[in-house]
């Protein structure tokens, strides 16, 4: 019985004395952290959707907001993100053996600079990130292109939110 208790009293020592804290979306926040900031992230493609801006800026926002405790300020938070879109392209994923096109690809790219107050080597500045879905070539661009920026925009985003909070 004492062996027990002297075991969860060791067990419960250990444990508060940890500083790293885990959850279970993956994000590893310093303890000092409690803000960020989402600039908006205008499309610089040569391309643009006018929708994507928003899209993309909200859905980063909305992440951090779920996934972490941290709370949103309009700048200047403990981590900030701000950046552009610089690619929005559709091109050819695959082609048929008659040189037909069978799958096009929508990519979107993304310049974004993050900035750690908290930690300033976790920061990281001009980083690119890129994600892609494909269509059937049999469809135009502008009837799927709504459910194409949902699905890639989710995967930028996580990808962001791996590369700033997923430090383990």
């Amino acid at each position: 019985m004492i062996k027990k208790l002297i075991f969860t009293l060791l067990a419960a020592a250990v444990t508060v004395g940890c500083t790293v804290k885990y959850s279970l979306s993956g994000a590893s926040i310093p303890p000092d952290a409690k803000t960020f900031s989402v600039a908006y992230f205008p499309n610089n493609a040569a391309m643009v959707t006018p929708m994507l801006s928003s899209t993309l800026t909200d859905a980063l926002v909305d992440k951090f907001s779920r996934s972490t405790r941290l709370t949103q300020v309009q700048e200047g938070g403990d981590f900030a993100f701000e950046g552009e879109i610089v690619g929005y392209t559709s091109t050819t994923a695959s082609v048929s053996s008659n040189d037909y096109a069978l799958q096009n690809r929508l990519t979107v790219t993304i310049r974004v600079r993050f900035t750690n107050l908290v930690d300033e080597k976790a920061s990281f500045n001009n980083r690119t990130f890129s994600a892609y879905a494909d269509y059937d070539s049999t469809k135009l661009l502008t009837e799927v292109e709504g459910e194409l920026i949902t699905q890639i925009v989710e995967q930028l985003v996580n990808d962001i939110f791996q590369a700033a909070a997923g430090n383990w």
